[in-house]
């Protein structure tokens, strides 16, 4: 090739490549971008598929939990996502504020499709701001081995008298039958259990009323509760979640736990080795009436500042309300909200729990453990209502009930102190052991429960709520 040929041939070659590049640079990705904040561990596929068959859709996802983020960015008043999932102690405080779109006339005939539990979450003064994820009807998670030792068989626990004869028999054997150091979404649920109703906000979002003292729910479940600890029947030295916690319960030192349908694939990789052991059956209740509460679940919900509502809520609803969405959050792991896939044959019929590998495990000794959480979705009770300021409440829980645990758990220490001075027991230097200081005057339930009811009244008021 001469000189000029090579010339023409490398002027060729760049013209195509310039052509190349402007064309590239004219294939602009002009989709509509929704960002979404979840912690949903299908999220990512959900999103994926959803783009396939909405292909002017593009799903940007963060993973994120809590709520810090979301207020720095309501605050700050940028960097908000389209659509957030929310828990559903959590919906109220950002629809209250108006954060969150009222998607009420876009949901006509949603009603029949979810739990009457679900569904009543995602509602504010009649109006609906978010569609249900999951769910979380409550449970009655045993250790049936140890149970058998101590001679209780847990599926004849209706009451909770019978639920406190069955503590004292797991005692006489070194066991607890829980354990509880004051957790504010345990104690929230177990007084809707027992039908409490101590928060109600107007529907104008103005107007709250907390009666947590003189709630008749509060108040059994309270005297109950407080009875279970006098007696020490409950750890209240284990934290839930905690390594401590996970541990007892793969000794067998805790041998039940209170918990929302979530909890089978939590067991299954904080307590491996209880595979087999455990069993599921439904909620004791203060009379014996069957009766359910939610603890735990979430909403997917649109923001009130997206700029691209409709394709928002298209999102929305191919997550939670389309066939496809919902199975895809099942197949990973999620308890549904939906009465068809609780209902259907391949759902209840299940007997093993998938491990993080894909390995299905019979973690409940083969028992068919989905009828037994999708009968306890259906007793779910729905006058419960979440404060409009949730989510400071239960931080607040700690500090203020906490106390009356931390006595307790105080007091506990004090009282083995004394039982081993008392029995001559020595330490290693032949002296025994060091009495711990007196905790003092007692802290009962009751107290906190005063405490924390004038601190979250200080707060309603202080961010413009009328409170009565």
């Amino acid at each position: 090739m001469n000189n000029r040929a090579a010339k023409r041939a490398i002027a060729a070659v760049c013209a195509l490549a310039a052509t190349v590049a402007l064309a590239a640079c004219g294939q602009r990705d002009t989709r509509t971008e929704l960002v979404v904040w979840s912690w949903e561990p299908s999220m990512s596929t959900l999103a994926r598929d959803f783009e396939k068959t909405n292909p002017d859709i593009r799903i940007t996802i963060k993973n994120t939990s809590g709520y810090e983020n979301l207020n720095s960015a309501i605050q700050d008043g940028y960097g908000l996502p389209d659509v957030a999932q929310l828990e559903y102690f959590a919906l109220p405080q950002y629809a209250v504020s108006s954060q969150l779109l009222d998607i009420t006339d876009r949901v006509d005939g949603y009603d029949s499709v979810y739990t009457p539990g679900t569904w009543a979450s995602v509602h504010l003064g009649g109006r609906v701001y978010g569609l249900p994820m999951d769910s979380g009807p409550m449970a009655f998670f045993y250790n049936e081995d140890v149970f058998r030792q101590a001679g209780v068989d847990a599926t004849k626990i209706k009451t909770w008298d019978d639920y406190y004869e069955a503590a004292k028999k797991l005692k006489e054997i070194g066991a607890y039958i829980a354990a509880d150091s004051g957790d504010a979404s345990f104690y929230d649920a177990m007084i809707w259990l027992a039908g409490g109703r101590p928060f109600h906000t107007s529907n104008d979002g103005k107007t709250v009323t907390i009666d947590l003292s003189d709630d008749a729910g509060t108040k059994t479940f309270t005297a109950f509760w407080q009875k279970m600890i006098d007696e020490g029947l409950v750890d209240t030295r284990s934290t839930t979640w905690s390594e401590s916690w996970k541990r007892k319960l793969g000794s067998g030192a805790v041998a039940s736990v209170f918990a929302g349908a979530w909890m089978p694939s939590l067991l299954l990789s904080d307590v491996p080795g209880g595979s087999g052991l455990w069993r599921v059956t439904q909620m004791p209740t203060a009379d014996g009436t069957p009766a359910n509460a939610e603890n735990g679940g979430s909403a997917l919900s649109v923001l009130q500042s997206s700029r691209k509502p409709d394709a928002a809520f298209r999102f929305l609803d191919y997550v939670c309300h389309s066939k496809h969405g919902i199975a895809t959050r099942v197949d990973g792991g999620s308890f549904p909200a939906d009465k068809a896939t609780l209902s259907s044959a391949a759902f209840l019929d299940k007997t093993t729990v998938t491990d993080e590998r894909g390995i299905a495990i019979p973690y409940f000794g083969g028992q068919r453990y989905n009828r037994v959480l999708a009968e306890a979705a259906e007793t779910v009770s729905t006058g419960y209502q979440y404060l409009p300021f949730e989510v400071y409440a239960r931080n607040d829980f700690s500090s203020t009930v906490g106390k009356a645990y931390d006595w307790s758990t105080a007091k506990y220490k004090y009282d083995q102190a004394v039982a081993r001075i008392e029995d001559g027991v020595v330490g290693s230097d032949g002296k025994p052991p060091k009495l711990p200081e007196h905790p003092g005057k007692r802290i009962a339930l009751t107290d906190g429960i005063a405490s924390w009811q004038k601190d979250i009244k200080e707060y309603g008021f202080n961010q413009g709520f009328t409170i009565e």
